[in-house]
């Protein structure tokens, strides 16, 4: 059904029978959470085997450090290896943290607001004003970092291939403000796109006017494929650099938080030998170390890059058919970009739902009503501020086949009610 083409007592009489049909669901009493990317309990049991994989007798590091005392900041040479594999980048450029990458990306820009991104440029805390870009819709924990520092914020649309960059390229060489941009360049968090090579290559190649800019280039989801078969590529953003004569440009983080465990897996960040030695020198001065013996585990329990993709695939199995459930439903339902459209990913964690403008806050608000607890409408946005209120994001991989199937028909008819209302009212 086109709802856009039906006359004003067609569309009457289709929200008749949606209320009723609005209400037989909320009788269901349904209380499902889809606000965040978790992985399921079944995908934290994939990774069960680590939790063992360090006996009393296995707790030193190829060099011989032992892993359960204190130093090695910069993590165990293993850990290093692999993280440096998956980021493409030598185990010499690579910082190994904690649980979440997120720390590290907080804690660079703590150092860049102090200290400056190198000896002799100006602390970020001392300018009268600093700017991000900010590719949206993006992930809301990156656009929560510069808020915390008061970063004005400045939106970039996010297109398939990657950012607009004619935008980016125009405002870089003109804004010397602009210190920095945040990117998730392989099936991005809510999308699901991946940067084309032009735009990575046109991300290490443009003229800043700022010479301390820096992409945060979290690529959180570099080997979260749903398909063995059909799989998105993504070029090295630091040979890049690199070859474009600006090697210091980026910071590339990765985790293993969606590859073992949400709350205990490795962050890593990698960078230039000239930003890792002033990282390096810095981080020394705030922790002895970080969990070693963590690291220890996850070296044991994946020997190479190829382990952690043939690992990936357990993930896939579990996910692909939550994903071919939200598709199935929205088919179902919709007819592609009459009143919804929604992408298709080859990976990562998310499908992004477009709707009529003005109408996601009440969709989300309408799932509520009905026990389904949905992303916040223009959470995706700088300052949580979607200009045309039509983007919401479905995180499926938390419930159950099941328990998806629920949420999905609850959104389904929210959908409906809320594009009948706007339509009417026009």
């Amino acid at each position: 059904m086109q709802y856009k083409k039906l006359n004003k007592e067609q569309l009457i009489a289709e929200q008749s029978q949606l209320l009723a049909e609005f209400a037989a669901l909320k009788e269901q009493g349904l209380k499902l959470d889809m606000t965040r990317g978790k992985p399921s309990a079944e995908q934290v049991s994939i990774s069960n085997d680590i939790l063992t994989d360090v006996g009393a007798d296995g707790v030193y590091s190829e060099d011989g450090t032992d892993t359960r005392n204190y130093g090695g900041p910069l993590g165990i040479i293993e850990a290093r290896r692999l993280m440096g594999e998956l980021m493409g980048v030598k185990a010499e450029q690579v910082i190994i943290g904690g649980g979440a990458s997120l720390n590290l990306m907080f804690d660079v820009f703590v150092r860049a607001w102090i200290h400056g991104v190198l000896p002799g440029q100006t602390p970020w805390g001392q300018l009268e004003k600093v700017k991000f870009l900010c590719p949206a819709p993006g992930y809301d924990r990156h656009f929560a970092i510069c808020e915390y520092f008061g970063i004005e914020m400045i939106t970039v649309p996010l297109n398939e291939d990657g950012p607009d960059m004619d935008m980016v390229e125009e405002l870089v060489k003109t804004d010397a403000a602009i210190k920095g941009m945040w990117c998730v360049p392989q099936y991005s968090n809510p999308d699901g796109y991946t940067y084309s090579d032009a735009v990575v290559k046109r991300l290490a190649a443009m003229e800043t006017a700022a010479s301390d800019f820096r992409i945060f280039f979290d690529n959180a989801y570099c080997v979260h494929h749903l398909y063995e078969d059909e799989q998105a590529r993504l070029i090295n953003l630091y040979d890049a650099c690199a070859a474009a004569g600006h090697a210091d440009r980026c910071y590339i983080f990765a985790s293993m938080a969606k590859i073992t465990f949400g709350g205990a897996g490795i962050s890593a960040m990698a960078m230039s030998p000239t930003n890792f030695e002033h990282q390096a020198r810095l981080l020394g001065k705030q922790i002895i170390c970080y969990d070693k013996v963590n690291q220890l585990r996850h070296t044991r329990f994946f020997a190479d890059k190829a382990a952690v993709e043939a690992h990936m695939m357990k993930h896939a199995a579990s996910l692909r058919p939550k994903f071919a459930k939200v598709e199935e439903v929205l088919a179902e339902s919709f007819e592609q970009g009459d009143i919804l459209k929604w992408t298709k990913p080859l990976g990562g964690y998310f499908v992004s739902v477009y709707t009529m403008e003005g109408c996601a806050k009440r969709i989300v608000e309408l799932c509520k009503e009905a026990g389904v607890a949905l992303t916040k409408a223009g959470a995706t946005y700088p300052y949580g501020i979607d200009p045309q209120d039509h983007h919401i994001r479905i995180a499926p991989s938390f419930p159950p086949v099941a328990e998806l199937d629920a949420a999905m028909r609850v959104f389904a008819c929210a959908v409906k009610l809320a594009s009948i209302e706007k339509l009417l009212a026009e």
